[in-house]
């Protein structure tokens, strides 16, 4: 009687099946959140209602815990559910679907030979939404959103590895925004963090999905682009200028327009680390605001160009 209720009002879901993977066995937990009563389910395989269960990992499991009596583990981490039950958290959180941590384990009867397995399952939604939200944190810019130094270096050197493997060329643009201290200083910090923002979601919004955009400091920004040579990289930086140059910031009753500066490097064979593809790339930049600001310098690192038809615009 007690077992009973133990089994009915638990906060996980448990399932018992036989040899043959018939449901005996369906608690509460698993009514309320699959919408199945177990009148309905028991009696008949577990893949007649969840053939998505139909795979090497699951049948794999399900043999191990009848044939030697082990326990199976399967985290959300790595399998994210089993079951796809629709999540209570959805509307507080980015998952749509309950993500599970799922026990598997035997299920003996009085002579201690195997005749049933348990699945058990709890909801670990919460705290896999916590621990994304603590590695958005993490690699995130707090007032921009986007990615921010930290993980800019951890992704260009995998860039790097990867172009040393596999030859894959990638290249940088390193922005920064002209006279940005002028902002600050004439409309105050609050504007200059507005101007922030708004600069990096008009870049992030012209990039594709595989590039990155990250905060590299201050005003400055860095582009990484995949699969990218460096004249498709100025070419690029030339379209994002242009869009920086055009738009109209508007804060409270005030108009701003802003431009940046850009320098564009590639990754070389000779290079070994991130700091050098920053260097080159932050050496265009130099150049770019020597040359009068609202520029852009792309370098092969072997030399310096000044890109074709950049002519000199003058200081905004």
């Amino acid at each position: 009687m007690i077992c009973t209720q133990i089994f009915e009002m638990i906060n996980m879901g448990i399932v018992v099946l036989d040899k043959e993977l018939m449901v005996t066995k369906w608690n509460r937990w698993m009514e309320t959140h699959s919408e199945i009563r177990a009148e309905q389910i028991i009696g008949h395989s577990i893949f007649e209602f969840y053939p998505q269960l139909k795979t090497k990992w699951f049948n794999r499991s399900c043999k191990s815990v009848l044939k030697f009596g082990n326990f199976s583990f399967f985290s959300q981490k790595l399998h994210k559910y089993v079951f796809p039950f629709k999540s209570v958290y959805s509307a507080c959180t980015n998952f749509d679907t309950m993500q599970q941590s799922v026990t598997m384990g035997p299920l003996r009867d009085e002579s201690k030979q195997i005749q049933y397995l348990y699945i058990m399952v709890q909801d670990v939604t919460e705290v896999a939404a916590y621990e994304q939200k603590l590695l958005e944190m993490n690699i995130r810019d707090p007032l921009t959103g986007v990615l921010n130094r930290r993980f800019m270096f951890c992704r260009l050197k995998e860039e790097i590895e990867r172009f040393k493997r596999y030859g894959r060329s990638f290249s940088v643009i390193i922005q920064d925004i002209d006279f940005f201290k002028s902002i600050n200083d004439t409309y105050g910090h609050i504007c200059g963090d507005f101007v922030l923002k708004k600069f990096a979601q008009l870049n992030m919004e012209r990039l594709r999905s595989i590039d990155l955009y990250t905060r590299y400091g201050g005003e400055e920004f860095c582009c990484i682009l995949p699969e990218t040579d460096l004249q498709s990289a100025q070419k690029l930086a030339e379209n994002l200028r242009r869009i920086i140059e055009e738009y109209v910031f508007v804060f409270e009753t005030s108009e701003l327009r802003i431009s940046m500066s850009q320098g564009v490097a590639e990754v070389t064979p000779d290079m070994t680390t991130a700091e050098e593809l920053l260097k080159c790339a932050d050496e265009c930049l130099y150049q770019a605001k020597k040359n009068g600001r609202n520029k852009i310098v792309a370098k092969s690192c072997q030399r310096e160009k000044l890109l074709p038809g950049q002519q000199n615009r003058g200081k905004i």
